[in-house]
């Protein structure tokens, strides 16, 4: 009876969630540019559908490639990595439990690890909320409107309308 490998020669069905996450901040930057993928692509010598791997987290991103992707969205490389989960925060990834330095980190007087917020609460996880079309259209039809001073009173007014944070 043939039995499947396991660990790293086991063939992996999911995408890595770091993968994942620095896809979906291409795609965030992307889409907040009002750049499509065809665009992004052909200034990093792509097609669109390796773009569209990249963002998905289906393909992994190199670092010289991360370097051209972050010169054409005009962002420094940490952006991508922005709220991104630490070992502590995400225990379990798909394909087991995450092992090394993360289950001794206890001993060395590091505090629990926190439930993250929700993404409408204060300190919540932008990405997802940026990640949201509505949040898209209005960002950018925001910074359409070319007078500082509206834009400033829109803002004030939208504040005033929103619940107060805690």
């Amino acid at each position: 009876m043939a039995t499947e490998p396991s660990g790293p020669d086991r063939a992996v069905s999911s995408p890595s969630p770091v993968d994942v996450h620095v896809g979906g901040r291409i795609r965030l930057r992307r889409t907040l540019m009002g750049m499509s993928q065809e665009k992004l692509g052909d200034a990093l010598g792509l097609t669109f559908q390796q773009v569209q791997k990249y963002e998905r987290g289906v393909n992994r991103v190199g670092a010289s490639r991360l370097f051209d992707i972050s010169r054409v969205l005009e962002v420094p490389i940490s952006f991508f990595f922005d709220a991104l989960p630490t070992a502590s925060d995400a225990r379990v990834r798909a394909d087991g439990p995450v092992t090394g330095f993360a289950e001794t980190q206890a001993s060395f007087g590091a505090p629990p690890p926190v439930a993250s917020p929700g993404i409408f609460a204060p300190g919540g996880d932008d990405s997802a909320l940026f990640s949201r079309r509505e949040t898209v259209d209005l960002v950018r039809a925001y910074y359409r409107i070319p007078d500082t001073e509206v834009r400033r009173k829109m803002l004030d007014l939208i504040r005033t309308m929103a619940p107060a944070e805690p």
